[in-house]
């Protein structure tokens, strides 16, 4: 479903990516890590295609780098999830006000608000927060909504970059259930992490960025 082939990208003269091949399947549970500076935060904007490789291509589904047209990017977008590090949810909004934005904006039917909101805050255990404000939130609880706003339009892909770097352990290990839940329905799951615990702990496929380029690793489980 996502493939890069042979992608360079360049950034500030610093070169990032030099002939980097990846693959995720449907389904896959997917490990991404790497130094700091190693590019995953610029691999994952490749996907969603917030920019495009100076050279190679990459492909989502039916949609290209090579050839896709400037109308075509939030398309691709509505089949993929993003949940970052940080949240990023409207501070100004309550809960159910934050999925039901996603929802206008990816232009939903209005009727089914009510449903597709409720189903993906119980998804992620957090129904009896709707009507919360971030602020009143642990750090934990604003990355569920995060994870229930990824969900919400049901995606083929969602990718995390660094969901887990502002939590603590415990929660951490709660929100990677969570993902693996989801993975299991069939949802692909690209997970960008330096926290290398979490692979010990989980199965999945795992890339290493390093000297521009994206090699499977290997880690002994616990």
């Amino acid at each position: 479903m996502l493939t890069f082939k042979n992608v360079h990208f360049s950034y500030n003269n610093h070169k990032l990516f030099d002939g980097l091949n990846l693959e995720v399947k449907q389904g896959d549970f997917t490990f991404l890590i790497g130094k700091s500076g190693s590019g995953k935060s610029t691999l994952l904007k490749l996907i969603y295609m917030d920019i495009l490789p100076q050279k190679g291509s990459v492909q989502f589904m039916n949609y290209s780098s090579d050839t896709i047209k400037n109308s075509e990017i939030p398309l691709l977008r509505r089949k993929i999830g993003i949940v970052f590090q940080d949240f990023r949810l409207l501070k100004d909004r309550n809960i159910y006000e934050n999925l039901e934005y996603v929802l206008e904006v990816t232009g939903k039917s209005r009727r089914n608000f009510k449903t597709m909101i409720s189903k993906s805050l119980q998804d992620v255990g957090l129904l009896h927060k709707k009507y919360s404000m971030p602020g009143e939130l642990s750090g934990g609880e604003m990355q569920r909504v995060a994870i229930a706003r990824a969900i919400i339009n049901e995606p083929l892909l969602i990718i995390a970059d660094e969901p887990t770097g502002n939590l603590d352990p415990e929660t951490t290990g709660e929100i990677v259930e969570i993902l693996k839940q989801i993975n299991s329905r069939g949802t692909a799951l690209l997970f960008a992490t330096h926290n290398y615990d979490i692979i010990k702990k989980n199965k999945g496929n795992i890339y290493k960025l390093e000297h521009g380029k994206a090699q499977k690793a290997v880690f002994k489980q616990k």
